[in-house]
């Protein structure tokens, strides 16, 4: 079973586009397709329904290098950023696994008010979840430190907002030494994720 490595990091330490891209593709990639098979198929068979594989490919550069890459798992067959997804992703320092909302996502309106009329869902996720509010930089903030009501807001009233949520691995934890632990980490992040991503998507997929 594959699973991310130093290795996989020190990626982001590569200079120049092509051999940055040349690096992700051979060692990021291979891991983001076992995987994310791996959680398609086990969050499918939980919500009974399909998830496709999306990889970030990089196409629209032409001078800089990635500084982080991901995958994503849609209900859409084509695209996914129109709809609420997961992401498993790397940047230099850690790995992330995220419930994503971002650029613009189809009903966010709707969707941040009915995060913000159902602080349970939240409040029942461990300590260990982060909130990240701009997928394009590295900053994330612990969701029991974070103003909830206040990130939410501004996913709803700014027209550039967005709203992540989720557990990061650090590219020092020692769970990166047990692929299969750290794995099954990975999946229960997507499960407990579920219940916001189940009233996300009802609402996208209501009409």
């Amino acid at each position: 079973m594959l699973m991310f490595t130093e290795k996989d990091f020190d990626v982001f330490t590569i200079e120049g586009l092509d051999p940055r891209m040349t690096g992700i593709r051979s060692t990021i990639q291979p891991k983001f397709q076992q995987l994310d098979n791996y959680f398609a198929e086990k969050l499918g068979e939980k919500l009974e329904t399909e998830f496709f594989v999306h990889i970030a490919q990089h196409r629209r550069r032409t001078v800089y290098p990635p500084e982080n890459t991901w995958s994503a798992l849609s209900q859409k067959k084509r695209g996914y950023k129109m709809e609420a997804h997961f992401q498993l992703g790397i940047w230099p320092e850690y790995l992330f696994m995220w419930l994503s909302l971002i650029d613009n996502p189809k009903d966010e309106k709707e969707i941040a008010q009915a995060f913000l009329e159902n602080p349970a869902l939240f409040e029942q996720l461990n300590d260990d979840f982060y909130l990240s509010i701009d997928h394009t930089q590295p900053e994330i903030e612990r969701l029991k430190e974070a103003n909830l009501e206040k990130q939410l807001t501004r996913f709803r009233d700014v027209k550039k907002g967005e709203f992540q949520i989720g557990r990061i691995i650090r590219k020092t934890d020692d769970l990166l030494n047990d692929p299969e632990k750290a794995r099954e980490y990975m999946l229960k992040t997507y499960e407990e994720l579920l219940p916001l991503y189940q009233l996300a998507i009802n609402l996208q997929q209501a009409e």
